[in-house]
C-alpha cells in the first residue's frame, strides 16, 4: 500500500474535518468567528475584574446567529444537529467556559425544560424571546445544602386555592442575576414539579455570587424565593419527578463533552505555538524530547475526545444514545480536559499562570465544569452501576 499523499495537519492530526458536512463546517465556523471577533479580545480582562459586561447584548448576538436553543425545533429554535450543536458548544468554550454556560443553560437547561415539558402557552410565551437572546434564562435545582442528591431538595411549592406558593433557596444559578424567566424545581404533594417563574415576581430575588476563582467570566446567582406567588400555569404539566431536572441535565451534560474539548483545544494550541518558538539552552523547547512528548500526549487525549464527542453526537442525532454514554463522555472528557490544561502550563512555565495565556483561565474553569453538572464520583457510579447492575448510590 502507497504511503498517503494527504498532508498531516497539527490542528486536526486524525483528519476528523473529513467527519463534517458542508453544514456544520459553517455552522462551526460561524459560531468560531463571533466567538474571536466578541469573547477573546476582552475575555481576560472579564475574568480578571470577574464580570461578564454586556451580557445582554452577547444573548442577543447569539440568537442571531442560532446559537440558542439551536437544536430545538420550532418558536424561533435553528433546529440543528447534535453535533452541529457540539460544534458550537467545542468553539464557545473555546473562548471560554462562562461563554459556553451562558449558552447551555439557556438552550440546554431553561429552554429545553419549557420545550420538552411546558405547555403551548409556555412555549409561546417563553421560546421565541429566549432564542433570540431577547429574554435570558436560568435552571434552579441545585441548593445551598443539596448537590448530587436533588431529591433532597427543601424548595417547596403548596397548592394555596387555585395558585401556588414558592418557597426556598437555589445556588450557583448561571444567568440568574440577568434572568426574566427561572425555571425552578420544587417539593410538592404531588412529587417534583418545574414551575417557569417569571423574575420580576413578587418575593423573588437573585443575588450575584462573587469571589469565585473560577468560571469568573459569567453571572452566577443564588435564587432566593419568598412566598413566591404563582398561577396554577406556571406549573410545567409534562413532567413529575426526578426525570424531569434529570432529562434536562442528560442533555446539557452533552454539550459538556464537546464544551470541554474547546478549553482543551485551546491550551494545547497555546503550547504548541509556545514550544516553536520559546528558546532554551539554543533552540526551541519543543524540539526537546520532555516537550515533544507532553505535546503528542496531548494532541492524543485531545482528538479522542473529540472522537468521542462526534461518536455521542451521531448517536443522539438517530436517538439511540444512553444517559450511561453521555456520563462516559463527560467523565472522560472534562477529567482528560483538565490534564491537558495543566500539561500545557508546564510547557509554558512561568508564563502559564499569566492572563497573556489563556490556559489558567481554562483550567480553573474546567474544575467547575468537573463538579456541575454530575460530579466525577456520580459519573462514576452511573457507570458502575450499568457496568455490574448493582446500585452503589446509597
Amino acid at each position: 500500500m502507497s504511503a498517503s499523499k494527504t498532508p498531516f495537519v497539527p490542528t486536526d492530526p486524525l483528519g476528523l474535518d473529513e467527519l463534517l458536512s458542508p453544514e456544520d463546517l459553517a455552522v462551526r465556523d460561524t459560531v468560531r468567528g463571533w466567538a474571536a471577533d466578541r469573547v477573546l479580545p476582552y475575555v481576560a480582562e472579564w475574568y480578571e475584574k470577574g464580570e461578564l459586561p454586556g451580557i445582554r447584548e452577547l444573548a442577543r448576538e447569539l440568537g442571531a446567529i442560532g446559537a440558542l436553543g439551536m437544536s430545538l425545533t420550532g418558536y424561533g429554535c435553528a433546529g440543528a444537529s447534535a453535533v452541529q450543536y457540539g460544534l458550537a458548544c467545542l468553539e464557545l468554550e473555546a473562548a471560554d467556559s462562562g461563554i459556553r454556560s451562558l449558552v447551555s443553560v439557556q438552550g440546554s437547561l431553561a429552554m429545553y425544560a419549557i420545550w420538552k415539558y411546558g405547555s403551548e402557552e409556555q412555549k409561546r410565551r417563553w421560546l421565541p424571546g429566549m432564542a433570540a437572546g431577547e429574554l435570558i434564562g436560568c435552571f434552579g435545582l441545585t441548593e445551598p445544602d443539596v448537590g448530587s442528591d436533588p431529591a433532597a431538595m427543601r424548595t417547596h411549592a403548596k397548592r394555596d386555592g387555585a395558585d401556588w406558593v414558592l418557597n426556598g433557596r437555589k445556588m450557583w444559578i448561571t444567568n440568574g442575576s440577568v434572568a426574566a424567566v427561572a425555571v425552578v424545581w420544587a417539593q410538592t404533594d404531588e412529587g417534583i414539579r418545574g414551575f417557569a417563574v417569571p423574575t420580576d415576581t413578587p418575593g423573588f430575588s437573585a443575588p450575584e455570587i462573587k469571589h469565585k476563582w473560577s468560571l469568573r467570566a459569567s453571572v452566577t446567582s443564588e435564587l432566593v424565593m419568598d412566598d413566591v406567588r404563582l398561577p396554577a400555569d406556571a406549573v410545567l404539566p409534562e413532567v413529575i419527578g426526578l426525570r424531569g431536572p434529570l432529562g434536562c441535565l442528560s442533555h446539557a451534560r452533552y454539550g459538556i463533552v464537546w464544551g470541554s474539548m474547546g478549553a482543551a483545544r485551546a491550551s494545547f494550541e497555546s503550547a504548541l505555538g509556545y514550544a516553536k518558538t520559546r528558546e532554551q539552552f539554543g533552540k526551541p523547547i519543543g524540539g526537546f524530547q520532555l516537550t515533544q512528548a507532553k505535546l503528542a500526549d496531548m494532541a492524543l487525549e485531545l482528538h479522542k475526545g473529540i472522537l468521542l464527542a462526534h461518536h455521542l453526537g451521531r448517536r443522539m442525532d438517530a436517538g439511540t444514545l444512553r444517559p450511561e454514554q453521555i456520563s462516559f463522555g463527560k467523565l472522560n472528557n472534562v477529567r482528560e480536559a483538565i490534564e491537558i490544561c495543566r500539561t500545557a502550563r508546564t510547557v509554558l512555565g512561568a508564563n502559564g499562570i499569566s492572563l497573556e495565556y489563556p490556559v489558567m483561565r481554562h483550567a480553573t474553569n474546567l474544575e467547575s465544569v468537573l463538579t456541575y453538572e454530575g460530579t466525577v464520583e456520580m459519573h462514576q457510579l452511573v457507570l458502575g452501576k450499568a457496568l455490574t447492575g448493582l446500585d452503589a448510590f446509597r
